[in-house]
């Protein structure tokens, strides 16, 4: 409904009226069944500067926001929308501070943050992808044992496959690289 309203409304004044609302908003309405989506809404349609904002208040709080079955959504389109820099700093926050891969580890097991880490897999760069599918690869074993840790090593074993194809072609005919 909130999103359809922000479509419909032409009125500039009023836009930024609820705007703001939205804005201040962001953490209570991520986490809403309808809220949420008013929030992907402006991830995704939104202008640069919205979306900035949003990621900046969700920043600190990414993988809680992960294991919360509405608010994992608005964490994926963050994904999704963000500017690179703004993508790093999320994915940073799901690798921890120290090897031991902690939250990392525990949104792997999630129903929810599990879609939120393959998400990752998705919209990282190279760069990115080699590091998270590295950490990942140490706990693969571990997460066959859960179920939502197996859709990980699903999609973590067709990346590895993926990249093994494309350096075996890069290695084979270097000329088209």
């Amino acid at each position: 409904m909130g999103a359809r309203v922000l479509e419909h409304c032409h009125d500039t004044k009023t836009q930024r009226v609820m705007m703001d609302e939205i804005l201040q908003s962001v953490c209570m309405l991520a986490q809403d069944q309808y809220g949420n989506y008013v929030v992907q809404h402006v991830l995704e349609h939104g202008k640069p500067h919205e979306r900035s904002v949003i990621i900046k208040k969700l920043t600190g709080q990414i993988v809680q926001m992960s294991q919360q079955k509405f608010a994992s959504n608005v964490i994926e389109k963050c994904l999704t929308f963000g500017t690179p820099a703004e993508r790093q700093a999320l994915v940073d926050e799901m690798l921890g501070t120290t090897d031991e891969n902690e939250p990392l580890q525990a949104m792997m097991k999630d129903q929810f943050a599990n879609y939120v880490v393959q998400k990752v897999l998705e919209t990282c760069d190279d760069q990115q992808l080699e590091l998270i599918l590295n950490r990942i690869k140490v706990h693969l074993n571990a997460l066959k044992k859960y179920t939502y840790g197996k859709h990980i090593v699903v999609r973590v074993e067709k990346l590895v496959a993926a990249g093994e194809r494309r350096i075996s072609f890069l290695t084979l005919h270097p000329a088209t690289a």
